[in-house]
């Protein structure tokens, strides 16, 4: 069984030496893959000298990093995480028994937080927000949607279209194993503070707007009749709305003196009939484009079955 421990770093020279040594002492046969992307400090440097695999990814954002680990590292179980030692690598031995035995595709790692500085409050009511707003879109979700701390099987890593280009890139997973209907599961996992000299990049409006956008983008995508259709159902009542003075003085006088009106509530009309066939069209390809990711990850065997 090959185990790779894959983490993204930028400017983490404060906390990756820690960092690599609590993942090669809970999982001492694994090997430990650190990417460096664009770091201005030793995070590079001292990974190195603790025994990392350290590699290089110039496009800046997470995104790009998972990308480049996903498509460089060759395992049968990944673990990503952070390299601020945030998260508790001793959970890692738990987590990866849970995806063996259960014969999952991921299982993430829900933050628990006892540390005031770990989790600031701001972002605690953005996470629920986000979500609850993943839940209703998509129909179901995760307890914790942003959390960097996960176990991937093979065929998930081998299968997965990295489309994000930051921290965006938790929730693209999140959608990406529900809309596939693939095995997934959770494990509650500690979170701390940073260590002293590691400060956070998250920056808390454009992150969030950011991923905002690509929660409204993934709906778009992978429902479209809904996207489009409530699209179209807006106009309709809009279009009543407008003619209905219109009707009535028409029954009354037999005449329609308000042309403007009547031509603009003709054509939102039309244009709600066009956007509802354009969602189901474009629902015929969504399938199409589903059926072709479904048979990609099916192409790869599970981690259990690797192992044996």
């Amino acid at each position: 069984m090959r185990i790779a421990v894959i983490l993204p770093c930028y400017n983490e020279e404060a906390a990756i030496a820690d960092t690599v040594a609590g993942f090669r002492s809970a999982l001492p046969d694994a090997t430990i893959y650190v990417y460096d992307n664009n770091s201005r400090d030793r995070t590079a440097e001292i990974a190195r000298a603790a025994g990392a695999v350290v590699r290089t990814e110039r496009q800046q954002g997470k995104g790009h990093v998972v990308r480049r680990m996903f498509a460089d590292v060759d395992a049968d179980v990944y673990v990503m995480a952070d390299g601020d030692l945030t998260y508790d690598p001793k959970a890692a031995p738990e987590m990866v028994r849970m995806l063996l035995d259960e014969q999952l595709d991921m299982v993430v790692g829900t933050r628990q937080h006892e540390v005031a500085d770990a989790y600031r409050g701001g972002h605690v009511i953005g996470n629920k927000l986000f979500t609850g707003l993943l839940a209703r879109l998509f129909g179901r979700s995760f307890s914790d949607i942003f959390s960097g701390y996960r176990i991937f099987s093979r065929r998930f890593v081998k299968s997965y279209p990295v489309l994000s280009e930051g921290f965006e890139i938790e929730t693209e997973m999140s959608v990406h194993a529900l809309e596939l209907r693939m095995p997934v599961g959770e494990l509650e996992t500690a979170y701390g503070a940073r260590p002293e000299g590691s400060t956070s990049k998250l920056s808390t409006y454009r992150d969030g707007w950011r991923i905002l956008k690509t929660i409204g983008t993934l709906y778009r995508v992978e429902r479209p009749v809904l996207f489009y259709g409530g699209i179209g159902a807006l106009l309709v009542v809009a279009a009543i709305i407008l003619a209905i003075p219109l009707v009535l003085t028409y029954l009354d006088t037999g005449l329609v003196p308000r042309f403007p009106t009547a031509i603009l509530a003709t054509g939102m009309v039309i244009i709600a009939v066009l956007c509802f066939f354009a969602g189901l069209i474009l629902d015929t390809v969504t399938r199409g484009r589903r059926e072709m990711r479904r048979l990609a990850y099916l192409a790869h065997p599970a981690a259990s079955v690797a192992q044996k």
